[in-house]
């Protein structure tokens, strides 16, 4: 499997350095009151048995996959009959993670041990060059060990997404599932497919499935956030006081 990694899309290679940027909380990481879905938000999708392509098959998916595909990230059949592609994730990821910090020494990045918590960039959009035998567990593990984050590849999932009838019908992918087959299947169409990593949805947040050095992040980024809400609300107030002084001098004034 080979990616390399941008903000918000590009190609990925793991035989390729690149540069990976991330922003600090601007929003809590709490989890928000749940809304009644609206016929077109995410629905789920009831899953169907996964259908088993002969070689022939095979061959013919990629012949017209690749003929029907309007970039240039197309699929190749190997002698051994295992294909290679392309697949695009979108990281959407809505609690903090946490990012080993690394350091350079001749010419080779060492983990220095130093973890932060970081809230991934909303939009963030990976595309990656993998096969055919490659799965959803190790797609899930390769994204975080690029983004070098710490946490616990089984926190995370990787969902589908198809668009129909002005709904997104959404669901999750077993760990043993293997998305370029899916996406062979599927075609190139991001409307007809396309992957998005998330966070396990459990209900309320389970803060005992988190490190020490995570919880700790966490608290530091809680009481950023409060502070940041105090002097917002005290600049709001300091506005709000000088329009009703300037509102009193101008009644005060004679006509």
């Amino acid at each position: 499997m080979t990616w390399t990694s941008t903000m918000s899309s590009g190609y990925s290679s793991l035989e390729e350095d690149s540069e990976e940027y991330f922003f600090t909380a601007r929003t809590s990481f709490f989890k928000k009151p749940q809304v009644k879905p609206k016929p077109d938000e995410e629905v789920e999708k009831e899953r169907e048995p996964q259908k088993v392509l002969t070689k022939e098959e095979i061959r013919q998916k990629i012949e017209s996959y690749n003929s029907n595909a309007t970039d240039k990230l197309k699929m190749t059949l190997n002698p051994d009959d295992v294909y290679t592609g392309f697949i695009k994730v979108q990281m959407d990821l809505h609690r903090p993670i946490t990012v080993r910090s690394m350091i350079t020494h001749g010419g080779h990045l060492y983990n220095n041990n130093n973890e932060t918590a970081f809230y991934m960039p909303k939009g963030t959009t990976n595309t990656l060059h993998i096969s055919s035998t490659n799965t959803v567990k190790e797609v899930i593990e390769a994204l975080l060990k690029k983004f070098m984050v710490a946490d616990n590849p089984a926190k995370f999932a990787l969902f589908q997404q198809s668009h129909n009838d002005e709904q997104v019908h959404t669901s999750k992918l077993l760990n043993s599932e293997h998305p370029l087959y899916l996406r062979l299947l599927a075609g190139p169409g991001a409307d007809a497919l396309s992957f998005v990593l998330r966070e396990h949805e459990t209900g309320e947040v389970l803060w005992e499935a988190f490190s020490l050095p995570e919880l700790q992040n966490f608290l530091r980024i809680l009481a950023k956030e409060e502070e940041d809400q105090f002097q917002h609300l005290k600049r709001r107030y300091r506005e709000y006081r000088a329009k009703l002084e300037e509102a009193l001098r101008a009644t005060g004034k004679p006509g």
